[in-house]
């Protein structure tokens, strides 16, 4: 039976006429907000166990964290080839496929979550002795994996739901979700770390309490709502030929993503073999790196639903117009932080341990690598914007050819036949920036004049 056949009075955001810049920051400010909380999870784990339990812990959250962003990013990729779907639909305002979209999309959350959890906690020793983790950081990093990832569910099963409301273009009501859970997590971690003293398991209870709220949440949200998106339970099962899309758009994003972990994990063991310190450093680094990406992160989603939008309406140009705002946006901001970052890096990395030689590396890497994050501003907009358009195979053999391919080859020519220092082995991560960003500029050059000779072509017929 054909329900809700028209767009209501909504949270929801049509983006498909009025101001492209004002919509784009509209919906990408509380997008970005909601992920500086969401960053806060691990980051205030990162903070609270580097000043009250030790270095080695540090260095073990550090480590664990690409193990984690495999999972996750699985999560997201999906999560992606949901809102482009449900982003399309809502464009072309087919809204009865945009339920059956949303009902299958939680359908296959439920069960992918079940599998990727029982997998994730079984594989979590090979994994970290796959990184060649030191022995000092082992048992901590064990512990606090495994508490993690077997109560992950909550997060994915909020990334999931809010993409659903994101398609839609509600990035607000995430964003409070995120705020409450996030003050509930800086609560706990203190009051299990520091008042109860259970270390570095304590950190990862506070977080999977808190994430399990944040999903229980969304989950509320969706089935009482009486919007055009409401998760109908009776009804909850999988469509074979949506699913089938939302696969085709979402998987090349989520396996280019674990791909890239997943290679991360070669790039951790790298600086594993310099020590804890090395560690510990690396990891205050890459909290503060996880930052700055916000924006462009942020953007990157604004920009594949507003262009799965105006795809879906037929407005091709106007989603050009709205990719072009979004690098400019993305790149100014992210150009700021960058500033401040580099101008106040021993400050910033003292917040995670008060260690001089852990200092000493995180500002090494922060001082090194971060001004090449203006690449990256190019990559993922411009991936967002051509996901938003249904091709996420390009991006994805792009992606994986240089930040996975050519970023490990650059890594063992430079230990093996060059230097093996921290400095080189951090250098890494801009060459695959790089790289990308010129490949995937090309790419994006060439799709568009194809477009423009198509309209100019059905406009003569």
């Amino acid at each position: 039976m054909l329900r809700h056949t028209k767009k209501t009075e909504s949270t929801a955001i049509d983006m498909t006429s009025g101001p492209i810049l004002g919509q784009l920051v509209a919906f990408a400010l509380p997008l970005m907000l909601g992920n500086v909380f969401q960053m806060l999870y691990n980051t205030v784990d990162s903070v609270i166990v580097g000043n009250f339990v030790s270095k080695q812990a540090l260095a073990a959250i550090g480590s664990t964290t690409m193990i984690v962003n495999m999972l996750v990013f699985f999560f997201n990729g999906f999560s992606t080839g949901a809102m482009v779907t449900i982003g399309q639909y809502y464009g072309a305002q087919k809204m009865d496929k945009l339920h059956r979209a949303v009902e299958t999309t939680m359908a296959a959350t439920f069960l992918l979550s079940l599998l990727f959890t029982v997998a994730g906690v079984l594989s979590v020793k090979p994994l970290l002795r796959m990184m060649s983790t030191p022995e000092d950081v082992f048992a901590d990093a064990t512990v606090y994996l495994r508490i993690y990832i077997g109560g992950i569910s909550g997060l994915l099963v909020y990334n999931i739901g809010s993409g659903i409301l994101r398609a839609v273009g509600d990035s607000k009501r995430p964003l409070y979700f995120l705020i409450l859970t996030s003050l509930l997590n800086i609560v706990l971690d203190l009051l299990f770390v520091v008042v109860l003293k259970t270390g570095i398991a304590g950190a990862a209870v506070a977080t999977i309490l808190s994430q399990f709220l944040s999903g229980a949440l969304i989950l509320l949200l969706l089935t009482k709502t009486k919007d055009i998106y409401r998760l109908d339970w009776k009804e909850l099962k999988l469509d074979g030929l949506i699913l089938g899309k939302i696969f085709a758009i979402g998987m090349p994003a989520g396996i280019q993503s674990v791909l890239t972990a997943f290679s991360n994990i070669f790039v951790q063991s790298y600086i594993n073999s310099f020590g804890s310190d090395c560690m510990a450093g690396w990891s205050s680094y890459n909290k503060l790196d996880q930052f700055i990406m916000l924006p462009m992160q942020s953007m990157a989603i604004a920009s594949t639903t507003f262009v799965s939008q105006n795809v879906g309406a037929g407005n091709d140009r106007r989603a050009d117009r709205g990719t072009v705002a979004s690098l400019l946006l993305t790149c100014g901001i992210t150009g700021g932080i960058i500033a401040l970052l580099v101008g106040f890096a021993p400050a910033s990395v003292r917040l995670f341990s008060p260690d001089e030689a852990v200092i000493a590396y995180g500002v090494l890497f922060i001082r090194t690598n971060v001004v090449f994050l203006l690449f990256n501003c190019i990559n993922h907009v411009l991936a967002g914007a051509l996901r938003g358009r249904g091709d996420s195979r390009a991006p994805m053999i792009i992606m994986l050819s240089t930040f996975v391919g050519l970023r490990q080859v650059y890594l063992y020519v430079v230990t093996h036949y060059i230097a093996n220092t921290p400095k080189l082995v951090g250098l890494g991560y801009p060459v695959g920036w790089v790289s990308c960003c010129a490949v995937e500029i090309i790419y994006y050059v060439i799709r568009r004049r194809k477009r423009e000779q198509e309209r100019i072509q059905n406009a003569l017929s």
